[in-house]
């Protein structure tokens, strides 16, 4: 008798009720591909959804988790605009949905976007969801990870300035992102993997003539890689390590800083690219984008991103209920 798979609840947060969070949770938890895969709970205020169904003409066809939150009115809620209540509900959101997680009843957490404004002028202590995952799931070490089946990257540096970037960089950093990654690349492409160490400075330095921290950072730590046993080149420059034919030669991108791996994966990927938190002891996906409040509550936002977050989610699950956590 053959057994058939549960399927696995799944928490969608969101994420700043201002934005296309709640217009791309409806459309996605409509979609067959999602509803065929798991059930999904919107993890939210009810009364948003409510008046972002009504407005757009969505059917809300999700089970909802409401989530109170002092001081938040959803008849207050003014779409495209940036408010500090909403930065509130927002992480309040991600907060309920991180309980649910840890407490066995959700198979994975997939966030919608937060501004990170709001989270400010709301007193919330984090710059992004990374961070905010990190601290209430009491780990260090973790990295986010970009992922699309034809392209995949790591950052070693994430939500700080650039300036900032060179003296908080590690060679231990930099083995810790990459061997995470390598880790979860494996299980998701299922192949021997190959990948690519970007360089820090322009031309990876050139020798010292750009900066030391190539020599003194970024090579120590692919030796170290390399010791490890993983396939790893590098350090590649950044103006050529994404170019078509590296793209079919590597696996994936470590990456030292944000920008270095964000533009090309979201001009290569945008619409159905996925945002990992690798290092969790739960499964945390999310949408590529932010919360493109030139377009909120106007009926078109694109949802494809939210649905590959989510299928990306319940493969995750199935890995770690499988003895494989992401």
């Amino acid at each position: 008798m053959r057994t058939v798979a549960k399927i696995p609840l799944i928490a969608i947060s969101i994420g700043d009720p201002a934005g296309i969070g709640p217009e791309i949770a409806l459309k996605a938890c409509a979609d067959a591909r999602v509803r065929s895969r798991c059930t999904p709970v919107l993890v939210a205020h009810a009364g948003v959804l409510g008046r972002v169904a009504k407005r757009l003409k969505l059917a809300l066809s999700a089970a909802v988790e409401h989530v109170a939150v002092a001081g938040f009115r959803a008849s207050a809620v003014e779409p495209g605009r940036m408010q500090a209540s909403c930065g509130a509900a927002a992480a309040a959101f991600v907060h309920a949905g991180i309980t649910g997680c840890l407490e066995g009843r959700f198979a994975a957490l997939v966030t919608c976007p937060i501004n990170k404004a709001a989270l400010h002028a709301a007193g919330v202590p984090f710059p992004g969801h990374t961070e905010l995952l990190a601290a209430r799931c009491g780990v260090t070490g973790e990295a986010m990870m970009m992922y699309h089946r034809r392209l995949a990257v790591v950052l070693a540096t994430c939500h700080q300035s650039l300036g900032s970037v060179p003296m908080s960089l590690t060679s231990t950093r930099i083995v810790e992102v990459g061997r995470l990654f390598a880790e979860a690349l494996a299980r998701l492409r299922r192949r021997p993997l190959r990948l690519a160490l970007c360089g820090l400075n322009p031309h990876a330095g050139e020798g010292g003539l750009f900066g030391d921290e190539d020599e003194l950072v970024v090579r120590p730590a692919l030796a170290r890689l390399r010791a490890l046993g993983l396939d790893v080149a590098g350090p590649l420059p950044s103006d050529t390590a994404f170019t078509p034919g590296n793209r079919a030669r590597y696996d994936g991108h470590i990456c030292l800083y944000h920008d270095q791996g964000l533009i090309p994966f979201k001009a290569l990927a945008f619409d159905e690219g996925v945002n990992v938190t690798l290092g969790l002891p739960m499964v945390r996906t999310s949408v590529d984008h932010g919360t493109a409040f030139d377009i909120a509550w106007k009926g078109v936002a694109d949802h494809r991103s939210l649905v590959s977050a989510i299928l990306l989610a319940v493969r995750l699950a199935a890995q770690r209920r499988a003895g494989t956590p992401a």
